[in-house]
């Protein structure tokens, strides 16, 4: 009878996953857009989101640009998410986490 409680309990928790969206530094404003709609799909879901960009080859020299992006990210999606953490550098990726705000309830 108790474990039939708290099978049923976790039944209907929501487990938070993070999802990946990852950028370039050159991606153009049309697939821009589609990666930030699925963005703001995972964050109305009640998921975290990682936001990456991924450098390749002579681009590690403009980080500018990767920043660029994440700061537009962030700039756009500021009434869903807000970020976890500074963005930061991971080897050849630039990343930062994005949370949904907590007025939001998540869908199962």
């Amino acid at each position: 009878l108790q474990s039939k409680k708290v099978k049923a309990s976790k039944k209907k928790q929501h487990t938070v996953q993070v999802k990946t969206i990852r950028f370039r530094p050159k991606t153009e404003e049309h697939d821009y857009v589609f990666k930030t709609k699925h963005i703001r799909e995972f964050l109305e879901q009640g998921n975290k989101v990682k936001v990456s960009v991924d450098f390749r080859g002579r681009e590690l020299a403009h980080k500018e640009l990767g920043e660029k992006i994440i700061e537009r990210v962030k700039s756009d999606l500021e009434d869903i998410g807000v970020p976890e953490n500074q963005h930061k550098m991971e080897g050849r990726s630039m990343t930062m986490i994005l949370i949904p705000k907590s007025s939001q309830t998540p869908k199962s």
